[in-house]
């Protein structure tokens, strides 16, 4: 016989494993579109990417070990790498020279994408520490020492699409 606290249970994981698939389903059929959407426009808000390589380095290792991980590890993943995205490009941005609609209408799908993922991840998982480190830094080594300027959300958008990329390779091995 059950109790009330055991049907409980019951129900809270048949509804993290709704949750679950319906964020499956939602990176299956959605992530993809939205991605290639806004790499087309990061690649068209400006003239060619710059050659310049950030004094951050990529994280790299970070990449290999989420690879490796769980799927509801992965989503946090790509859900917090966005999330700090959207906080870099939430800077002093009079610099730049981007079409205005083009970047409006990337930093608009990304906040889409943000919201997607927020509803797959639970609010009680934390953060990857490492991966808000590094962003910080880039904040802090690009953008701030910079001074904001065009060079610096330059090298920004190329360290962008450069995650962008790879988080859209790591959603693509996850089904």
């Amino acid at each position: 016989m059950y109790t009330i606290q055991s049907w409980t249970c019951i129900f809270l994981i048949i509804c993290s494993m709704q949750s679950v698939c319906h964020c499956c389903d939602w990176i299956r059929h959605h992530y993809g579109h939205l991605s290639a959407e806004y790499l087309s426009l990061l690649d068209q808000m400006g003239g060619d990417i710059t050659k310049q390589n950030a004094p951050v380095l990529f994280p790299t290792s970070l990449y290999r070990h989420i690879d490796d991980a769980e799927v509801k590890d992965k989503v946090r993943f790509l859900k917090e790498t966005i999330y700090q995205i959207t906080k870099l490009f939430d800077g002093n941005m009079k610099s730049v020279t981007w079409d205005k609609k083009n970047l409006d209408d990337f930093l608009n799908i990304l906040e889409r994408q943000l919201e997607n993922l927020n509803s797959c991840v639970s609010p009680a998982m934390k953060p990857e520490r490492r991966l808000k480190h590094y962003f910080k830094k880039l904040n802090r080594k690009v953008l701030r020492k910079m001074n904001y300027s065009a060079q610096a959300w330059e090298l920004i958008r190329k360290e962008t699409k450069r995650h962008l990329q790879r988080l859209d390779i790591l959603a693509g091995q996850m089904y």
